[in-house]
């Protein structure tokens, strides 16, 4: 019950975390293994906003493809993440990126622990959530059914708008 009443403050707060990012040019979103959240945010942002590089990465082995449960999902959502293969999240990528969407808390903390980014860099992804959500975080749907990655990956599409909205908003006001 708290964590579904910070929610809107939370959501506020990472909305202007987000338009404070308005030049952003380099976008990373990070996941555990980047086989199934963070590719599929990436590709979304992609589509939705082109006037930013998007990238992804997780914290496992690079090179491992999308599980098929995962691509059959995403194919749902129009995209196609076959060629997809996990990259390492490095401090090369992170000192990259303008902007820095994680899956959850923990994913922040270790970024800004291991990596040295600032706080007001990395957004937890799910806090832009337009529907009141029980947590925070956006839960890793591995080895899990194909309804619980099509739910998993509404949560992602429901966010990233949220994402793109406000980058769009913050640079309409930079430019009026």
């Amino acid at each position: 019950m708290v964590r579904r009443s910070l929610h809107p403050f939370r959501r506020r707060v990472a909305r202007q975390a987000v338009r404070s990012h308005a030049a952003a040019r380099s976008i990373l979103v990070v996941c555990h293994g980047n086989i199934c959240r963070s590719p599929f945010a990436a590709a979304r942002l992609r589509a939705w906003h082109a006037a930013a590089d998007v990238r992804s990465a997780g914290f496992l082995a690079p090179g491992r493809p999308v599980p098929p449960t995962a691509l059959t999902a995403s194919l749902r959502f129009g995209t196609d993440l076959s060629t997809h293969r996990s990259a390492i999240l490095t401090p090369s990528l992170v000192l990259w990126a303008d902007l820095i969407l994680v899956m959850d808390p923990p994913q922040a903390r270790h970024v800004y622990e291991r990596f040295g980014r600032a706080a007001r860099d990395l957004v937890v992804l799910g806090d832009l959530d337009p529907e009141t959500a029980d947590a925070r975080a956006i839960l890793d749907p591995i080895d899990q059914r194909a309804e619980v990655f099509v739910k998993c990956y509404a949560r992602i599409e429901r966010c990233v708008r949220e994402v793109v909205k406000a980058l769009q908003a913050a640079r309409s006001e930079r430019a009026a």
